[in-house]
């Protein structure tokens, strides 16, 4: 890896805004676009023809079956069932404590205000099919949106030549999913947003996709919700001299194994520890069965940024603004108040970035590419609305009649003053 030192902080801040700067693909987004427009002209057709086209399948029906779903319980192995079902408790009881309440109150006689949060009635779900099946996922994006109440939560996937991926399945059912279908890419998205003969239009679409699944994303918000536009995955590290490199070394490899573009990043104050890890990860990835995707991933996002102070390693780590932070650090816990921008924060040398890809509790649909500067893990709230209200009595309105007034004509709005006036007889 990469050690950058000798450089000042605001020079490190201004590469790490150049790494995290996006760009679009406009021959993605033509393709996108002319993919939604063709799903929502002939619906269920275009879906078969694109699974025919993209995924090399051909499909009689969309929907998956539960006889489908029976057998994948049946083939797969007893032991990923019951981690699978511990993650499910334990993301459950955490997410449990996310549920908003609606409140109401009488800030003086006659009047009333309050907000009511309510479920949205229908989510869509996209679960990658790609070069890795990820059945934690399926769990991560449908346990929160059942907790939150809500009553229809559909499923989509790309068909695959041998069937779909059997512990996807069975994570589908542990979850409660109400429907699932054989759909993929960008034509999945356009299929939940607009609807077709088979798949009803949603009100929300979460979970993680390619550059084509991100773009249709970004297309069809404002038409539907979405929960982010993900990236490729990231891990930030600060450790100390207390750190051991093997640790550092594995955790970083565990998110540049995800993706070419991953990105792994660790801070630190240490020379020595900089050293070491730099080396440990090269030993390391020589056993790595995914070693060829992780090392790009090193060798072009992988960095070890040195600095002098702890109060520098946790200012610039707020600027990269992770996915995943480690924070493996002597008395980790008093940090964690310091930390303002990261998706998910993994205290001690004990918890390692994976607890939280699969069995911890926390949600593991996180912002990357720095929007964790103004964005959340997916959670409850993600998939409940609050509407507001008020009531007035006619004392009570008449108490405020002139401030309303006043600046309804301050804004040049006669019609919204008179409305207010015209209750007065």
């Amino acid at each position: 890896m990469q050690i950058i030192k000798n450089e000042s902080i605001d020079q490190i801040k201004a590469r790490i805004r150049q790494q995290t700067s996006k760009t679009s693909d406009p021959l993605v987004e033509s393709r996108v676009t002319n993919i939604i427009k063709t799903v929502r002209e002939k619906g269920d057709i275009a879906l078969r023809a694109y699974a025919e086209e993209f995924d090399h399948v051909s499909l009689d029906e969309l929907k998956v079956s539960a006889e489908q779903i029976d057998l994948a319980v049946k083939n797969v192995d007893p032991a990923v069932i019951r981690a699978l079902e511990k993650a499910a408790v334990n993301i459950r009881s955490f997410h449990q404590l996310e549920l908003q309440q609606s409140f109401e109150d009488s800030p003086r006689s006659g009047v009333t205000r309050g907000t009511k949060v309510t479920p949205l009635s229908a989510v869509g779900i996209y679960v990658p099919g790609g070069t890795a099946a990820y059945p934690s996922s399926v769990l991560m994006n449908a346990l929160p949106a059942k907790i939150a109440g809500v009553k229809n939560i559909i499923m989509v996937t790309p068909p695959q030549k041998n069937g779909l991926n059997d512990a996807v399945l069975v994570a589908a059912r542990i979850a409660g999913i109400d429907s699932i279908y054989q759909v993929g890419g960008a034509q999945a998205i356009a299929a939940l947003a607009y609807g077709t003969e088979s798949i009803p239009q949603v009100d929300k679409i979460t979970g993680p996709g390619n550059a084509y699944v991100a773009t249709a994303k970004r297309a069809v918000f404002g038409q539907v919700a979405i929960d982010m536009i993900a990236g490729p995955s990231e891990i930030g590290i600060l450790a100390d001299e207390s750190a051991r490199a093997k640790d550092v070394a594995a955790d970083l490899l565990s998110q540049a194994e995800h993706d070419s573009n991953a990105r792994a990043i660790l801070i630190t104050n240490s020379e020595k520890l900089a050293q070491a890890v730099s080396d440990e990860v090269n030993v390391q990835l020589s056993t790595l069965p995914r070693a060829a995707i992780a090392r790009d991933a090193i060798d072009n996002n992988g960095f070890i940024y040195l600095v002098d102070t702890i109060d520098n390693m946790i200012d610039l780590m707020n600027a990269v603004a992770p996915e995943h932070l480690e924070i493996q650090l002597e008395n980790a816990y008093d940090y964690i108040n310091k930390i303002q921008n990261a998706g998910s924060v993994f205290l001690g040398k004990y918890a390692s970035e994976p607890l939280g890809d699969y069995l911890a509790g926390p949600n593991h649909i996180l912002p990357t590419g720095g929007t964790a500067r103004f964005s959340s893990a997916l959670g409850v709230w993600d998939f409940q609305k609050r509407i507001q209200y008020l009531y007035y009595s006619k004392d009570a309105l008449l108490d405020d009649i002139n401030d309303v007034t006043v600046l309804a004509r301050e804004e040049g709005l006669e019609g919204h003053a008179r409305a207010i006036e015209i209750r007065q007889s």
